[in-house]
């Protein structure tokens, strides 16, 4: 590994572990190594490399919602806002029987997760059973759940306002955090998982099919 990446991800650690996202893992019979991932904006994404244990995990059978039918969800409706989590996963507590199951090995010490680490088997539909249980009574009426990706919509402006309101309470009070950077307001349409919806309807994200659109025409 690299000296630069290196220092990134002693950086990163040094952040997670001042945000209490993980301690030191004293006597772990399990470990995963760290495998770094280059952004695009030349940070790191710090990933741990759970194959190991995730062999050996159970699978939850929680249902994550079908793209079409959210897409089809939101037709009829002209204002829509975007909102996107926060580190989604570290949000949730990990059990603590379970923390010593996520140790990871760097060269600055062994550590292990006091709230879910990304690349677990069940992460997924764990955060995803979480959204279900605290907005049961809002999906599919005023907003829709796809794990991280939230969607409100409504027809009116003060509906919208009065739904974003509500959502925003319910937020507050289970300590919900999202990414203010990524997340999109009262706009007429915008993309939701590979779509673009909008009042008129759905459409693909052109920017899907763009790779495709500038393939080169056969010359023979």
């Amino acid at each position: 590994m690299k000296a630069d990446t290196l220092l990134k991800i002693r950086d990163k650690v040094k952040k997670q572990y001042n945000a209490r996202f993980h301690e030191v893992a004293k006597y772990p019979e399990w470990s995963a190594n760290i495998i770094p991932v280059p952004k695009k904006d030349g940070k790191v994404r710090m990933c741990d490399d759970y194959r190991d244990l995730n062999k050996a995990t159970p699978k939850v059978n929680f249902p994550l919602p079908h793209i079409d039918t959210l897409a089809d969800n939101t037709v009829g409706h002209s204002l829509f806002s975007f909102i996107d989590g926060f580190s989604i996963y570290n949000q949730i507590k990990m059990c603590p029987e379970d923390m010593e199951k996520t140790t990871f090995v760097t060269l600055w010490g062994t550590f292990c997760y006091k709230v879910m680490p990304f690349g677990l088997k069940n992460g997924g539909a764990t955060y995803q059973r979480v959204m279900v249980t605290l907005f049961h009574d809002m999906m599919h009426k005023e907003k829709e759940v796809y794990v991280d990706d939230m969607i409100a919509k409504s027809k009116t402006e003060e509906e919208h306002l009065a739904n974003l309101s509500k959502l925003f309470q319910r937020l507050r009070k289970f300590q919900l955090k999202h990414n203010p950077a990524k997340c999109t307001f009262g706009v007429t349409s915008g993309k939701l998982l590979g779509f673009v919806v909008s009042r008129r309807g759905i459409k693909i994200d052109p920017y899907k099919i763009k790779a495709i659109q500038e393939l080169p025409l056969p010359q023979t």
